[in-house]
């Protein structure tokens, strides 16, 4: 019985680091792939080979990158939450799903998206908030004995 994992349908598999990212580059363009990843090596003087570079020293970058050439270049279907775990290269993509045409993506669409993701992470900071109780206020006795013994924080603790 083989146990080898077939990775033959994944896009990435035989796929370096610097043509994928000419492939989007060349599609997209820097300013796009700033806008969604929001990953400085595509603004700050970009070029393929520094992002290359930097993309091969960072392991989150470079997964967010593959991410993004999966599901949005290629056009396939959201992973399941099991691959989803997995580093993209590493996903099993099934032999039914077969990469499609580029996603038409827009700077305008960038600005929703993450003016979106801003809201969610404040209502999550929001959420977290709440859920730890209240902070201990102190009271006017702790204040005014503060005030009077410049040492009293150094001896409760």
């Amino acid at each position: 019985m083989n146990t080898d994992i077939d990775y033959q349908n994944n896009p990435l598999h035989g796929l370096s680091l610097k043509q994928l990212l000419t492939e989007i580059v060349d599609h997209y363009g820097f300013d796009i792939l700033y806008a969604y990843l929001n990953i400085n090596c595509f603004n700050n003087n970009p070029s393929v080979e520094s992002s290359v570079k930097f993309l091969k020293k960072t392991d989150w970058a470079r997964e967010k990158v593959e991410a993004f050439y999966l599901y949005q270049f290629k056009s396939l279907p959201r992973a399941s939450a099991e691959q989803f775990e997995l580093p993209p290269r590493d996903r099993i993509i099934p032999r039914d799903q077969q990469p499609g045409e580029p996603a038409e993506l827009s700077l305008e669409d960038a600005e929703r998206l993450r003016e979106k993701r801003a809201r969610k992470a404040a209502a999550h900071d929001r959420d977290a908030g709440q859920r730890k109780g209240p902070e201990r206020r102190p009271s006017n006795r702790d204040a005014a004995s503060d005030n009077a013994d410049p040492w009293a924080k150094w001896r409760k603790s």
